[in-house]
């Protein structure tokens, strides 16, 4: 696959064209109508996604709670990155908000990159860190927001 398209994506700023190269056998594009369920909380972790184009929502169900939309993930964002640490199965669903494109890389792969190239493998870690740390600083506000409604709708006992 010739990644030299999707260079734009935060994920890629900044790597030579050699660390490009070197990564495009890893990557696949997929593309999905919006609807389209990628994985449900709790399916195997597999592949660890970058949004390319349209919107993802996260979803996430409580064990005590009804399902919640948690976040919405963009164009340059990251989901699916249970499969980037190594856990077994993912914490939340992903369904496609919009028509969307995005590129896959198995988990198992880009662990072994970040082992076998130690130098390629800070940027990679150093570019999901900065996105994920990103995400959740957005998450926060919304959190926040939905544990004090959920706190007002309680009755007092």
């Amino acid at each position: 696959m010739n990644l030299e398209k999707y260079t734009h994506l935060v994920f890629f700023t900044g790597l030579s064209a050699a660390e490009i190269q070197f990564l495009a056998p890893f990557f696949a594009p997929q593309t999905w109508v919006a609807g389209t369920v990628v994985f449900e909380q709790g399916d195997y972790a597999e592949y660890l996604y970058l949004v390319v184009s349209g919107e993802l929502t996260i979803r996430y169900k409580p064990d005590d709670g009804p399902m919640m939309n948690m976040t919405h993930v963009q164009p340059g964002g990251i989901f699916g990155w249970s499969a980037a640490l190594g856990n077994p199965t993912y914490t939340s669903g992903a369904v496609c908000a919009l028509d969307s494109e995005v590129l896959r890389i198995r988990g198992a792969d880009l662990r072994m990159l970040c082992e076998k190239h130690p130098e390629l493998g800070k940027v990679i870690l150093d570019r999901l860190s900065a996105i994920i740390a990103e995400r959740q600083h957005s998450q926060q506000g919304r959190v926040n927001s939905m544990l004090a409604n959920g706190m007002r709708q309680q009755p007092d006992n």
